[in-house]
C-alpha cells in the first residue's frame, strides 16, 4: 500500500475542488449521475467516510448523503489528512469496516480509483487540467482491474462499459477508458 502515491492524488483532488466556482455547481461532468455540486459532495463526503474508516471507526449510514459545506476544499483536505495519517502505518491487511469489511491496502486502492476517477471527471467538467501523473494513474488502473468485476461495468451500473484506448495510450487514458470514460473529453 503506498500511502505517498495516495497522499499525492488527494492533494491533487483537493486542488481540483478548490478551483471550482459556485456558478459552475449546475454544469455536467462527465459521471452521468452528478453534476458539479453533486461530485464535489461525494467527493467531500466520501473522502470522510473513508477517513472514518480508515481511523477503526464505522462511517454513518448516511454519510454519503453530506452536503460540503462552504470550503469544500478545506472538508475534503482535513478529511484526507486524517485518511492518510490513519493508513500511513496500518498493515495492509487490517480489516476496516466500510459497507463491510475489507483490507487497509484494499481500501487504499480503491481510494486512488476513486479519487484520479473522479477527480478526472470534476477537472474536465471545469476546465482544469486533470494532474494525475503517469504512477498514480497505473496504480489505479491496477486497482480497477483488479477490483471492478464485468457485473460491475455497463449501462444502469456503478461504473460505465470500459471505453476502448489505445494499448499505447497514457495510463490516465487506460484508466479513464477502462472506467467507462472517454478520455478525449479532457482534450476537447
Amino acid at each position: 500500500m503506498d500511502v505517498k502515491l495516495l497522499e499525492s492524488v488527494l492533494d491533487k483532488t483537493r486542488n481540483v475542488v478548490a478551483d471550482v466556482r459556485p456558478e459552475m455547481y449546475d454544469m455536467s461532468t462527465p459521471c452521468p449521475d452528478y453534476n458539479v455540486r453533486t461530485l464535489v459532495n461525494h467527493l467531500v463526503a466520501w473522502i470522510g467516510i473513508f477517513a472514518t474508516a480508515a481511523e477503526g471507526g464505522t462511517p454513518a449510514p448516511d454519510a454519503a448523503e453530506a452536503e460540503a459545506g462552504g470550503q469544500p476544499d478545506e472538508e475534503f483536505g482535513q478529511s484526507a489528512k486524517r485518511a492518510v495519517e490513519a493508513l500511513r502505518d496500518a498493515p495492509e491487511d487490517r480489516q476496516l469496516t466500510l459497507m463491510g469489511e475489507l483490507p487497509a491496502g484494499a481500501m487504499a486502492s480503491m481510494m486512488l480509483m476513486e479519487y484520479i476517477g473522479h477527480g478526472w471527471d470534476l477537472a474536465v467538467a471545469t476546465a482544469q487540467h486533470p494532474p494525475y501523473n503517469d504512477d498514480e494513474a497505473r496504480a489505479a488502473l491496477a486497482a480497477a482491474k483488479g477490483m471492478l468485476k464485468p457485473e460491475y461495468q455497463g449501462p444502469d451500473k456503478s461504473f460505465g462499459t470500459p471505453v476502448p484506448v489505445p494499448a499505447d495510450a497514457p495510463p490516465l487514458d487506460q484508466l479513464i477508458g477502462f472506467l467507462g470514460r472517454d478520455p478525449e473529453r479532457a482534450r476537447s
